[in-house]
């Protein structure tokens, strides 16, 4: 019988929880929420004043920005093809081509 351990979670596993995707979203939940209620603490070192909701609005936006999320589409197959042959040449993988094109198509046409 396999005996099932009561530890508390190690720093590593507590930091990997937080890095994973689950972790991330349970993150910005309570932050937005805290920002909601104007109960966004600020911490030792933090360079931005406890009440600018603004600046904090706009590291919420800035952290979007950097977070990826899965998504599921159907590409044709010859775009990706061709991406995969213009991530062969760069170097890159082909999901780095697709991402790169998607952005830039959206810069032109916002």
């Amino acid at each position: 019988m396999a005996h099932k351990s009561t530890s508390k979670p190690t720093e590593a596993a507590e930091a990997a929880w937080y890095a994973s995707p689950e972790g991330r979203r349970q993150t910005q939940r309570e932050f937005e929420r805290a920002l909601k209620r104007g109960t966004v603490l600020r911490s030792e070192g933090a360079r931005i004043p406890l009440s600018d909701a603004k600046v904090l609005a706009e590291l919420v936006e800035q952290a979007k920005a950097k977070t990826t999320k899965a998504i599921s589409i159907r590409v044709p197959v010859a775009d990706i093809e061709r991406a995969q042959e213009i991530a062969d040449k760069q170097g890159v993988g082909y999901q780095t081509v697709l991402k790169q094109a998607i952005r830039e198509g959206l810069r032109k046409v916002s």
